[in-house]
């Protein structure tokens, strides 16, 4: 019953680090929690100011055996096998998905370069960062019912989401989001296939993501890394990205392509993210380096090469140390304010990671940004679609710390759902989605989920009644 995308957390600033840079990026927006956190004002789905905690810490799993559940699933997809609740996180995959927009700053500095490369280094930054947020989150979300809704309004960050359920075999999720000033749209559809190895499990994310730059009337495309949650059996879970990434500017025609790189036998390459941006006539224009899970940086072509050529004289200062294993630095923690990136001279800072609450450990590696949401304020209800995933029993049980209500819960949700489904092929009804279609990707040319508008006139009378 669970089929699932395991995702990770960051908050980013831009700037540069040399002021000669072909690009300076110190007049970026950079979210600031003490600010952007605690918004006095109303908000339109009705939050005061945004919590900072979950009302209970998270929920222990040292009595329960991921291994012993998944011995006999080797190779099998596990979107056809029940987990313990206990594994989850009190989050549906709906808002799991949100957490693409915590950096939406670097969509909006975007939106103010004059210069197409300079907007695609920023997108690459982007589209690194809204994966980041995966790192250190081993629980999983739960398993959204068809139908179910999350709307997500920032107006101090200047957009808003919706997303909804569309299908439920094969699960599929659809979302857009919009800039409150008409300046971009993002949106795409994730159908999460996630496999177990033996010693690990394997999500791809099938699906693609889309970026509209209105103003420069620019469409950007591309599909995200393979995920991989290590030490399935023993040892402490770990998370790594791998896989190309390519970035299309289809107006352009300009391209970049990210490679995450596997962390390899000792670790060597573990997290890192190395790439390169090139015009229609395919000349590289920039080189972009660094880590998924601590900051991204950019430099000139010849710069990169000079670099590298320059270390490969000198030998790898780095050799004289012993290496560490991937086991070994998983092990710990990852440095919060330290980073473990060598810096080329002349390089542009485009992203780095914020740190999480030093009470994020206790509250499932949440981020203060995903510590927000599933809040629910006095008088949001009335604002809400009645499918929104912030109504649904279980997750807000297993939020406050009660796992017995919660696993009671989804199972009356879940048969529910079933009971539904028999329903309709007794009458030989077909499910309708209500806020996206089936539809074709103008821009890939590929079959999507479209949003077909009208969420936010609050009109919810054709809802279905899910929960």
């Amino acid at each position: 019953m669970n089929s699932e995308e395991e995702f990770y957390d960051a908050e980013t600033g831009l700037e540069s680090d040399d002021d000669s840079c072909e690009v300076n990026f110190e007049d970026a927006q950079v979210y600031d929690s003490k600010h952007s956190s605690n918004a006095s004002t109303p908000q339109e789905n009705g939050v005061w100011e945004r919590r900072k905690t979950l009302p209970a810490p998270m929920i222990s799993r040292c009595d329960y055996s991921v291994w012993g559940i998944l011995k006999k699933c080797i190779g099998m997809e596990l979107s056809k096998i029940t987990m313990p609740i206990v594994f989850n996180e009190p989050l549906s995959f709906l808002q799991r998905m949100s957490e693409y927009m915590e950096h939406t700053h670097l969509i909006h500095k975007a939106c103010t370069l004059s210069d197409s490369i300079d907007r695609m280094q920023v997108v690459a930054a982007f589209a690194v960062s809204s994966v980041a947020s995966q790192w250190d989150r081993t629980g999983k979300p739960f398993n959204p019912l068809l139908g179910e809704t999350y709307e997500l309004t920032r107006e101090d960050e200047g957009y808003r989401l919706i997303s909804e359920q569309v299908s439920h075999h094969p699960p599929i999720s659809a979302f857009h989001a919009q800039s409150l000033k008409q300046e971009f749209e993002f949106h795409g559809s994730i159908y999460p296939k996630l496999k177990f190895w033996g010693k690990s499990v394997e999500a791809e994310p099938k699906g693609t993501m889309t970026l509209e730059l209105l103003k420069h009337k620019e469409a950007f495309t591309w599909t995200n890394p393979l995920c991989c949650v290590h030490n399935i059996i023993m040892g402490k879970l770990w998370i790594e990205q791998y896989g190309t990434v390519e970035i299309v500017n289809h107006n352009t025609g300009d391209r970049c392509v990210l490679n995450f790189k596997p962390c390899g036998m000792f670790g060597k390459e573990l997290h890192k993210v190395e790439g390169y941006i090139q015009d229609k006539s395919k000349k590289k224009r920039r080189v972009l380096y660094g880590k998924w899970t601590e900051c991204m940086y950019s430099v000139a072509p010849k710069v990169y090469e000079a670099n590298k050529k320059k270390k490969t004289e000198k030998g790898d200062a780095k050799k004289n140390k012993p290496e560490q294993s991937a086991g070994e630095q998983e092990t710990e923690d990852m440095p919060g304010g330290q980073e473990t990136v060598s810096v080329i001279t002349g390089s542009a800072l485009l992203w780095r990671i914020t740190p999480r609450p030093a009470h994020s450990e206790e509250m499932y590696n949440f981020t203060s940004f995903t510590m927000t949401l599933n809040e629910l304020e006095p008088g949001m209800e009335r604002l809400l679609a009645p499918t929104d995933c912030r109504l649904r029993p279980d997750i807000r049980a297993m939020e406050n710390g009660d796992l017995d209500t919660a696993s009671v819960e989804k199972d009356r949700l879940e048969e529910k759902q079933r009971a539904a489904r028999k329903e309709c092929s007794k009458d030989e009804e077909e499910w309708s989605t209500r806020w996206f279609r089936l539809g074709t990707n103008p821009h890939t040319g590929a079959q999507d989920w479209l949003y077909t508008g009208g969420y936010f006139d609050r009109n919810y009378t054709d809802c279905p009644n899910i929960y």
